[in-house]
């Protein structure tokens, strides 16, 4: 036990020791730009983060680590692309991201990997990124900023956050501000009107759909839908075709990370079961699931594209 933890010791201060001097070498490499920082009206000395911690920080970040994808397309968003040296595997809008280096999956992070980046700032999520990995990159003298987005307002907010921490909250709450009129838009467009029944499929086999508790549900109930498997127990229940009969939606819509043939083929195949209301009008529809399931400002672009697959008709 005591060598193990010895050894455990000693890698800490390795990987403490590694990121002070890489930290000093990129602050030399990037002398010029820091000094444009520091030109730059100081940023609050700290900042709480969706955990409760408290990071302080003294200038605005300018390397900056992103801990998911969502992330990565938020700081992207807010034109800080140049200040990102890396990201997680799956950052792949938009698609000058996919060429930062990679560090890790959000939920198994590469931490050598991070340390290694010199970051001023690593921003991550609380449901994703791991406690044990989080706790060694700050005992390696990492800052680390978490959000915890849970819905579609929660995800607009989070630009504000992650802009202010980033030292962009005037960009980052115009930002915001712009995807919340697009969001209310569509939601005047369907008051009044029918609400169809509305299943999506998230998965190909098993077909699995989607709870109230997902961000999947919140966009089907923007765009004006009725998302059927709204009251499920699990988030993610498994569905028979049995029970989609049962349920006979208006529209189905399929939601899957899988691409190419088999995206398309699982599309053709509902056409096998005539019964459904939705099969028999020919409503069965193909989404690209990064716009549903990622707390990121392309959840808007879903919201209007889900209106437009459930209404017929583009957001006007």
């Amino acid at each position: 036990m005591l060598e193990g933890k010895n050894h455990a010791n000693s890698r800490l201060f390795m990987l403490k020791r590694t990121y002070r001097l890489l930290k000093i070498m990129a602050f030399v490499a990037a002398g010029s730009f820091i000094c444009a920082c520091f030109a730059c009206p100081s940023l609050s000395a700290q900042f709480v983060d969706a955990l409760g911690r408290k990071i302080d920080l003294h200038d605005r970040p300018a390397r900056i680590v992103s801990l998911a994808p969502s992330i990565t397309e938020i700081l992207y968003f807010l034109g800080l692309g140049d200040r990102v040296v890396g990201v997680t595997k799956f950052s792949n809008y938009p698609p000058e991201a996919a060429s930062r280096p990679k560090v890790g999956s959000y939920v198994k992070l590469n931490v050598e990997s991070i340390i290694g980046l010199a970051p001023d700032l690593a921003i991550g999520t609380v449901d994703g990124n791991s406690p044990s990995a989080v706790k060694i990159l700050e005992q390696a003298g990492i800052k680390v900023y978490l959000v915890n987005p849970r819905n579609v307002v929660d995800a607009v907010a989070t630009i504000p956050l992650i802009g202010m921490v980033c030292g962009a909250g005037r960009e980052a709450e115009a930002a915001a501000e712009g995807l919340k009129q697009r969001i209310e838009k569509v939601k005047r467009m369907t008051e009044g009107g029918a609400r169809p029944k509305v299943f999506l499929q998230i998965n190909l086999r098993p077909i699995m759909s989607v709870n109230r508790n997902t961000f999947h549900h919140d966009v089907i109930h923007a765009a004006g839908g009725i998302n059927v498997t709204g009251d499920e127990v699990l988030n993610y229940p498994r569905v028979g075709i049995e029970e989609v009969i049962r349920i006979d939606p208006d529209v189905i819509v399929i939601s899957s990370m899988e691409r190419g043939g088999e995206y398309e083929k699982a599309r053709i195949e509902w056409f096998n079961w005539k019964g459904i209301k939705a099969v028999k009008e020919g409503r069965v529809h193909l989404i690209d699931s990064d716009l549903l399931d990622r707390p990121s400002p392309r959840l808007v672009d879903g919201i209007e594209e889900m209106y437009r697959i459930i209404h017929q008709g583009a957001v006007r």
